[in-house]
């Protein structure tokens, strides 16, 4: 009898795995967990893919956790992520249904494998606001002054990280190593859901379109008038960021396609990237190409899912 105890569907933007997850948990009896930075804020939805029609299968709603929880304006980071998964995973568990575990954001899904401590490490909230103007560069010039041991962990990506990675190592050098937390083993069984570079993008490209089209620049300017300030969104990912400078009249609609569309593809191609590290790190990905014929990736999960549990 296998002892695993979690199902984890990953995968870059665009490319279906939320819709493949709900369809196994509503296959197997389990209840989505997401693992998305941006889905567990109110009110940004069209920007962060919530689709929440997507939970209901047959006319069955399919629990999901970690969507809605905090209100947009506020700030979430990944030790705040953990405690809410595990308190999740221990409902579900207790129920003695299967926690399905679904997201892009592969730092979140990561740090729970790895049982990354560092995470638990607090927010500096006056450190940030006097980082956040700095470039890249500046940043990391900032990060080397401190010793080697304090910055092992870090992940120079980008300006958002490389201040995170600065307050970790603040906080390690003023207050010394963590204490070890318990919590729950995890045997999971990951799927991870790819494309070929020209379908990624033309995934991307089609579901940009949809979401433009379908109220994208609305919403933004709803949580603009609501008081979440730019700075906020800018924060929150690219499609505020660049929503936020068309809104500005720093570029035309037709530029506001071209340049979100690339980023966002250079965005899943740096998912992807990181999908591969956790793979040298020691977590198994049993990859599924996600095809045209739906019902496929569906047969080809519910093999490997039967095969392990």
């Amino acid at each position: 009898m296998s002892d695993k105890n979690l199902l984890i569907v990953l995968g870059s933007t665009a490319v279906g795995k939320t819709k493949l997850a709900v369809q196994l948990a509503q296959y197997f009896g389990g209840e989505l967990i997401s693992a998305d930075s941006r889905q567990v804020f109110t009110g940004m939805d069209i920007g962060t893919g919530k689709d929440l029609s997507e939970y209901v299968v047959n006319g069955i709603q399919v629990p999901y956790h970690l969507i809605d929880i905090k209100k947009a304006g506020e700030r979430y980071h990944v030790n705040a992520f953990k405690e809410d998964f595990y308190q999740a995973f221990e409902e579900i568990t207790g129920r003695q249904k299967l926690p399905v575990l679904c997201g892009g954001t592969g730092m979140y899904i990561h740090t729970l494998l790895q049982n990354h401590q560092l995470t638990s490490i607090p927010v500096n909230e006056n450190l940030r606001q006097q980082l956040m103007p700095l470039h890249k560069e500046q940043l990391k010039s900032k990060l080397y002054e401190f010793p080697l041991e304090l910055r092992t962990h870090v992940d120079d990506s980008s300006s958002k990280r490389l201040i995170r990675a600065i307050e970790i190592a603040q906080f390690l050098s003023e207050n010394g190593k963590l204490e070890l937390q318990k919590r729950p083993a995890l045997k999971p069984l990951v799927i991870g859901l790819f494309n070929d570079v020209a379908t990624r993008r033309d995934k991307i490209l089609s579901r940009l379109n949809d979401r433009l089209a379908n109220g994208l620049v609305e919403e933004v300017q709803t949580l603009l008038t609501k008081g979440v300030s730019e700075e906020m969104l800018v924060f929150y990912g690219l499609e505020y960021k660049f929503v936020v400078s068309y809104l500005k009249n720093e570029m035309d609609l037709a530029t506001l396609k071209e340049r979100l569309g690339i980023a966002i593809c250079q965005f899943a191609k740096r998912q992807m990237t990181f999908f591969r590290k956790m793979e040298k790190d020691g977590v198994q990905i049993n990859w599924i190409e996600a095809v045209e014929d739906k019902l496929a990736i569906k047969n080809q999960a519910i093999n490997l899912i039967e095969q392990n549990f």
